[in-house]
C-alpha cells in the first residue's frame, strides 16, 4: 500500500481476518452475502472477479474447505492487501491472487466451474465520484459497462458453469439484459434492508449455455426494526452459513 494506512478487521465473527485501507473502499456485507450464495462443491475451482482485498474469496474458502479460488483485482495496492490477507488466514494453498484487468484477460484464460463478482455499481457519469481515487475505481464503471463486465465473467466459465453476482437492485434490468443472451436458469434473490422496505441489493445467479426460465426467489430480510440482524441474516453474516439460490 506504499505506506497508506490500513486497518485490521474481521468477518464471520473472527473466522476471517481482513486488512483493508483505512481511507477508501471499505468492505461491508455485500461480499459476505455473495460468498454465501455461491453453491461451491468439493473440487470446484472458482474465480472472484474484481476481488478487492479478498473478502468474498476468504469467506467462501472459510465456509467450504475443499475448493480452490483465484482472485483477480485491477488495483495493485488492493491485490497486495489480498495477498497479505491470504497469508494471514493461512490459505495460500487454496487461494491465488492475480493483479490485472479482468476485461483484458477474458480471452484464452483459465475456465472455472464458477465465477462470483461484486462489480462496480455505478455507471460512469452518474452521481459524484468519491474523492478517494481507489474507492472511485472500485465503485464506478470506468472504460467499461455492466454488459462488458458480465461478458468477461462469462468468458471465464466452463460450459454450464455458474455466475453469481451481487448488485444494486436499481440495476436489475441492466443485469438481466447482460445475462440473457448467453445464460439461463437465472435466479434472483432480493435483499431487503428491513421488512416492508424496497430491496437495495439483489443476488443474481445464472448458468452459461442453459435455456431454463428465470426464478424470482423469496428473498432475505437483513435487519430487524431496531437495526440488528435478523436471525436468518446473522446465520450467514456471523456464523458463516450458506445462502441457497441455485441447486
Amino acid at each position: 500500500m506504499n505506506g497508506a494506512a490500513t486497518t485490521d478487521d474481521a468477518l464471520l465473527d473472527g473466522r476471517v481476518r481482513l486488512r483493508q485501507p483505512a481511507d477508501g473502499y471499505r468492505v461491508a456485507i455485500d461480499p459476505v452475502l455473495l460468498a454465501a450464495a455461491v453453491p461451491a462443491r468439493r473440487g470446484h475451482r472458482i474465480l472472484d472477479a474484481g476481488a478487492g482485498v479478498g473478502a468474498a474469496a476468504l469467506c467462501l474458502a472459510a465456509r467450504v474447505a475443499d475448493v480452490t479460488l483465484v482472485g483477480i483485482e485491477l488495483q495493485p495496492e488492493l491485490a497486495d492487501l489480498f495477498r497479505v490477507n491470504v497469508g494471514e488466514n493461512a490459505m495460500a494453498d487454496r487461494i491465488a491472487v492475480e493483479a490485472g484487468d479482468l476485461l483484458a484477460r477474458a480471452e484464452g484464460g483459465e475456465r472455472f466451474d464458477q465465477v462470483m463478482t461484486n462489480p462496480p455499481f455505478r455507471p460512469a457519469g452518474r452521481g459524484r465520484p468519491s474523492g478517494n481515487h481507489s474507492k472511485a475505481r472500485a465503485t464506478i464503471e470506468d472504460g467499461f459497462d455492466l454488459a462488458g463486465w458480465i461478458s468477461a465473467c462469462l468468458d471465464r466459465l466452463r460450459p454450464k458453469g455458474r455466475l453469481t453476482v451481487v448488485h444494486e437492485a436499481s440495476r436489475l434490468d441492466d443485469l438481466i439484459a447482460a445475462l440473457t443472451p448467453r445464460t439461463g436458469d437465472i435466479r434472483i434473490l432480493p435483499l431487503w434492508p428491513k421488512q416492508g422496505e424496497p430491496a437495495r441489493r439483489v443476488l443474481v445467479q445464472a448458468r452459461l449455455g442453459i435455456r431454463s426460465p428465470a426464478t424470482l426467489l423469496p428473498g432475505l430480510v437483513l435487519h430487524r426494526p431496531d437495526g440488528s440482524f435478523t436471525p436468518e441474516a446473522a446465520r450467514i453474516l456471523r456464523a458463516g452459513a450458506g445462502l441457497t439460490i441455485g441447486l
